[in-house]
C-alpha cells in the first residue's frame, strides 16, 4: 500500500494512554474536520463545524468523559493506514489472528457538495477469514455544559447532545452501550466476502434525516471521486508532487465552505511541549495564515477556493473596520481566551479555548493582506471598488502605525519593534505602489506610499541587521535570530545579499537537523516549527541557491512525511513525535510554497 503506515495494536489498546499526534488522519466535509487514530476511534469531531464544541473530544478529555466512535478488532490487531489516494478518504486494513478486514472512513459528501447534515461512514469489507469488530459510540460531555441522552425511536436509538443529535446506523443490530445514556454499542462478525457499513448521521438543532444505508454507502464511493476530481484540476510541481497533494489536500479541509474562511488548525488544546501550558486554540482564521493559504491555493489553480477565501477576508475585515489578526470562521471576532476544565493531551494543561491574539497588534497582517491583492492582480485578476477602497485605507493606516511596536509575527508578550514586522509594512507599501500603478488602487497617496516605504527600509537596514551576526535580528538591541525574517524573502525584501546570509546564519544557528526553531533560545520552551523549515527551503531558492533548497526540501520532507503527509504546527527535534495542532495551514502551505519555488528542478539523487 504506497504511502501506508503499519502499527500493531494490542489487546488493551492505549493501556490508558493517549495515542500519539502522529498517529491521527483528517476527515473533512468542508464544515467539520474528524481526527482518526490508528486504533479505530474517532477522537475529535467538532459540530456542526470545525470550531464548535466537540461532540467527540477523547483528543483532549480522554475516556469516559471525552466521547468517541471506535470502530476496530474486538482482539489484538495489527493495522496498514493509507490515505485513498488523491483523497481525504482513509482507509485501515485491520489484521487479526482470525483474519484481515479493509475498513474505510469517510466524512460523506452529497452530489451538489456538501451535505445539510453531517455523515461519517465506515464501511467495513473482509479481505479472508473473520474478524469479530465491536463499534461503540459515546458522545462528549461538552465540558460540563450538557450531557447525552438517549431516545429509543422507531428508527433506532438516537442521542441528545446540547442541540445535536447524533444517530448511528448500520447493517447489523445495536444496543446501549449500558444501562444509562452513555451511548450506544454493538459487535458483529465479517466473514470473508461481506461488506458492512456504519455511519454516524448528525444534526444541529435541526430535523434528523436518517438515510438509507445503501446511499451512505454509495456516498462513499462518490466522495472519494470527489476529491480526485478536485485534486486532479491543481497543478503540482512534478518531483515533489505526493507531497504538494496532500498538503493542497489538507488545506482543503480547513477551508469552512458555508463562509469561505480557512482555520488555521482543526484542533485546540494540543501542545507545543509536552506537559507545557502552551496549548492553545488555532480553529480560526488568522489573517496571516489565510493570506498566505490564498497564495498557496493560487499557486495550484485553485480558483474557486483563493477567490472565496479572499472575498471573506476582505468582507470581514471591511466588516469591523480595521485589520484584526484573526476572526472567527464566520466572520466574527474570535472568542476571548479561557482555559476549559480537562484533563489535556498527556496532561498539558491548561487547554485553551479562545485566542489571546485577537487583541494583539500585528503590523505583519498589512502586508501579508497587500501582497495577496497584489498576486491576485498580477495573476490576472480583479479587484472590485470596495476591495479597492479597503487596500487604500488599509495602506494608510500602516504608513501611520509601522514606527509603533508590536506583538511580531510569533505573538509574543513583550511588544517590539520587530524587524520582520517592519519588511512587512514594507511590503505593504511596496504593493500598494504597485497596485496603484496597475490601477486597482487610487492613486492619490502612492506618493506617500513610495516615501514611507523607502523610510522603512532605511530603518531595517539601520537598526534590524547586525554586523556581529552578519544577521538580521529579532529586534534592535538583541543578538537574537528569527526564522519569521525568512519570509520577507517570498516578498521580495530587495537586501538580497544580507538575505542570502540571514539564511546561512539561521541555518547554522536554528536548525536541528532538518528542522528549525522559531528563534533563538526557543529549543527550552518547544519543538521545532515545521513551517520554518520549509521557508529556509523556499528562501535558499528565491535567493538562488538551488540545489542547496532541493537537498533541504528532500530531507525535511523525510523528516516530517510519516504521518501520511499530515503535517503538526511543530515537532520534537529528535524523533518523529509530532507536537501542537494538527492538520496546521502554515506547515501544509510552506510546503507547498517551498515545492513552488523550486519549480519543475528534478529532486536529488539519493
Amino acid at each position: 500500500m504506497t504511502g501506508a503506515q503499519t502499527l500493531a495494536i494490542g489487546a488493551h489498546g492505549r493501556d490508558g494512554g493517549d495515542m500519539p499526534i502522529e498517529h491521527y488522519a483528517a476527515l473533512g466535509d468542508g464544515r467539520s474536520v474528524a481526527l482518526l487514530a490508528a486504533d479505530g476511534a474517532i477522537d475529535w469531531w467538532c459540530l456542526p463545524g470545525m470550531a464548535d464544541m466537540p461532540a467527540f473530544g477523547a483528543l483532549l478529555a480522554g475516556e469516559p468523559g471525552g466521547g468517541c466512535l471506535t470502530v476496530a478488532p474486538s482482539g489484538p490487531f495489527s493495522v496498514i493506514r493509507r490515505y485513498v489516494p488523491d483523497s481525504n478518504v482513509v482507509e485501515h486494513v485491520y489484521e487479526t489472528a482470525g483474519g484481515r478486514l479493509r475498513a474505510t472512513f469517510a466524512l460523506n459528501g452529497g452530489i451538489a457538495g456538501r451535505l445539510p447534515w453531517s455523515e461519517l461512514a465506515i464501511r467495513l469489507d473482509a479481505i479472508e477469514g473473520e474478524v469479530p469488530m465491536r463499534v461503540e459510540l459515546r458522545p462528549a460531555l461538552r465540558v460540563g455544559r450538557a450531557t447525552s441522552w438517549r431516545e429509543d425511536t422507531p428508527s433506532g436509538p438516537v442521542l441528545h447532545l446540547d442541540g445535536l443529535m447524533l444517530a448511528l446506523r448500520s447493517t447489523f443490530a445495536t444496543r446501549p452501550a449500558r444501562d444509562d445514556d452513555a451511548g450506544v454499542s454493538a459487535t458483529v462478525t465479517v466473514r470473508d466476502g461481506e461488506r458492512h457499513l456504519v455511519a454516524v448521521i448528525a444534526t444541529s438543532h435541526a430535523p434528523l434525516v436518517l438515510p438509507p444505508i445503501a446511499d451512505i454507502d454509495r456516498r462513499i464511493d462518490r466522495t472519494i471521486a470527489a476529491w480526485r476530481e478536485w485534486l486532479a484540476a491543481r497543478s503540482l510541481p512534478g518531483p515533489w508532487r505526493d507531497a504538494v497533494a496532500r498538503s493542497a489536500l489538507a488545506l482543503k479541509l480547513l477551508l469552512y465552505a458555508p463562509t469561505g474562511a480557512i482555520a488555521a488548525a482543526a484542533t485546540n488544546g494540543l501542545p507545543e511541549r509536552i506537559g507545557g501550558d502552551r496549548n492553545y486554540d488555532y480553529r480560526y482564521a488568522w489573517v496571516r495564515d489565510a493570506a498566505l493559504s490564498i497564495n498557496a491555493l493560487l499557486r495550484i489553480g485553485a480558483y474557486e477556493e483563493t477567490q472565496a477565501a479572499f472575498a471573506w477576508l476582505a468582507q470581514t475585515v471591511a466588516r469591523h473596520g480595521e485589520i484584526r489578526t484573526m476572526y472567527g470562521l464566520e466572520g466574527d471576532l474570535a472568542p476571548e481566551q479561557t482555559e476549559l476544565d480537562l484533563p489535556g493531551w498527556r496532561g498539558s494543561r491548561p487547554v485553551l479555548h479562545g485566542n489571546r491574539a485577537r487583541s494583539q497588534l500585528q503590523l505583519g497582517v498589512y502586508g501579508d493582506l497587500l501582497n495577496t491583492a497584489s498576486l491576485l492582480v498580477e495573476a490576472g485578476h480583479v479587484m472590485d471598488l470596495g476591495t479597492r477602497r479597503l487596500l487604500a485605507e488599509l495602506t494608510d493606516r500602516c504608513a501611520d502605525l509601522w514606527m509603533s511596536p508590536d506583538s511580531g509575527l510569533w505573538e509574543l508578550a513583550e511588544q517590539q519593534h520587530y524587524t520582520y514586522s517592519k519588511m512587512a509594512c514594507w511590503a505593504a507599501m511596496d504593493r500598494a505602489v504597485r497596485l496603484a500603478e496597475l490601477g486597482q488602487i487610487d492613486p492619490g497617496r502612492k506618493a506617500r506610499w513610495s516615501r514611507v516605504r523607502d523610510a522603512i527600509a532605511a530603518w531595517v537596514e539601520r537598526h534590524g541587521w547586525s554586523e556581529a551576526r552578519q544577521s538580521y535580528v529579532i529586534h534592535p538591541g538583541s543578538d537574537r535570530l528569527d526564522a519569521s525574517i525568512l519570509l520577507a524573502i517570498r516578498m521580495d525584501y530587495p537586501s538580497h545579499d544580507r538575505m542570502r546570509a540571514t539564511c546561512r546564519a539561521i541555518d547554522a544557528e536554528l536548525s536541528a537537523g532538518p528542522l528549525l526553531y522559531r528563534y533563538s533560545d526557543a529549543a527550552q520552551e518547544e519543538g521545532t516549527f515545521v513551517a520554518c523549515a520549509f521557508w529556509l527551503v523556499q528562501g535558499y531558492a528565491l535567493l538562488g541557491e538551488r540545489d542547496t533548497a532541493r537537498r533541504r526540501l528532500a530531507t525535511v520532507l523525510d523528516a516530517t512525511g510519516h504521518n501520511l503527509g499530515l503535517l503538526s504546527e511543530e515537532m520534537a527535534p529528535d524523533g518523529p513525535t509530532m507536537l501542537g495542532n494538527i492538520p496546521q495551514a502554515l506547515s501544509h502551505l510552506a510546503l507547498i510554497g517551498a515545492a513552488h519555488a523550486l519549480g519543475a528542478d528534478p529532486a536529488p539523487a539519493p
